[in-house]
């Protein structure tokens, strides 16, 4: 047994929690030449697989132009990108523990999470609306009382589908599904009358399905949120490295050109166009860069 080895090792890794405790990301990539990006396998169009099992979208993207940006202030053009699939539930502990240096994915920034994690200004902006199969009679949040309804664990949509459920006494039977492809899922095979998330992740699925014509994404939207990229609290020099280069590829119009090519051309598998046209509030923030939680 090498034990010289051995005590490298545990060194490494006492020093990388070390740096995630403190919040010191630069430090961190910096001593282990390894930037770790949080992904999505199922969040289309903002992180999942193609058909050739890459991690593509939105969210992939901007966190690639980060990477390229990072291997240019630290001077290490070999800087190893990592990716580590997150979901809904692992997400924030994979930031806080220090496995993950960024979430790149559909995350809400909201008050109550900021208390555990950080966010980049923000990137999209939602609504919560609910996917349904043609022809169901479901047209709205009321036609489901009494019905099963579907929608993803540990996500904003699963807090205000519950209170929506018990102050209006609706009697739904709430589905928590493990991820977005799950939910889907959960809908097209009769399990449930309607999904619920956010609408350009509904948009992503119906994109993603055999027969997209089939569903349709109806009702007011119960909330409206703020996406951005996670990273950890308490580290002013990343939070400040993150936000100037989304800053650059705002006024750039790069992140204008991301979301035309996720929202509004034909994607990955099966070249569907989610002809999701860009809203008035994510103009605003891509003009006037800002990380406030809606919430």
């Amino acid at each position: 047994m090498n034990f010289k080895l051995i005590t490298l090792a545990l060194c490494a890794a006492i020093g990388s929690t070390a740096y995630a405790q403190e919040g010191d990301t630069l430090a961190k990539v910096k001593a282990n030449g390894v930037f770790t990006l949080g992904v999505r396998e199922s969040a289309v169009p903002f992180s999942y697989l193609d058909d050739k099992q890459r991690f593509v979208g939105y969210s992939v993207d901007l966190c690639t132009i980060i990477a390229t940006a990072l291997k240019q202030k630290l001077n290490m053009p070999n800087l190893q990108v990592k990716e580590i699939p997150t979901t809904p539930l692992s997400r924030i502990p994979l930031i806080v523990n220090g496995t993950v240096d960024i979430e790149c994915g559909s995350t809400t920034n909201n008050t109550a999470r900021q208390k555990q994690v950080a966010f980049s200004n923000t990137t999209f902006i939602i609504g919560t609306r609910l996917m349904v199969k043609k022809g169901t009679g479901v047209s709205d949040f009321p036609d489901l009382v009494g019905k099963n309804v579907v929608t993803t664990a540990g996500t904003t949509p699963e807090q205000i589908l519950r209170e929506m459920n018990n102050k209006n006494n609706m009697k739904m039977n709430i589905i928590s599904a493990k991820d977005h492809s799950e939910g889907f899922l959960t809908l097209s095979t009769g399990r449930a009358a309607g999904f619920f998330i956010d609408d350009a992740l509904l948009y992503g699925q119906k994109a993603k399905a055999e027969t997209p014509q089939d569903y349709e994404v109806v009702g007011k939207p119960q909330s409206f949120e703020a996406y951005a990229l996670i990273i950890r609290k308490d580290d002013p020099n990343f939070r400040a490295f993150v936000n100037e280069t989304l800053a650059a590829a705002m006024k750039s119009g790069k992140v204008t050109e991301l979301y035309h090519k996720w929202f509004t051309s034909p994607i990955p598998p099966n070249g569907m166009n989610l002809a999701f046209p860009m809203s008035d509030q994510l103009k605003e923030a891509i003009a006037t860069p800002n990380d406030k939680a809606f919430q």
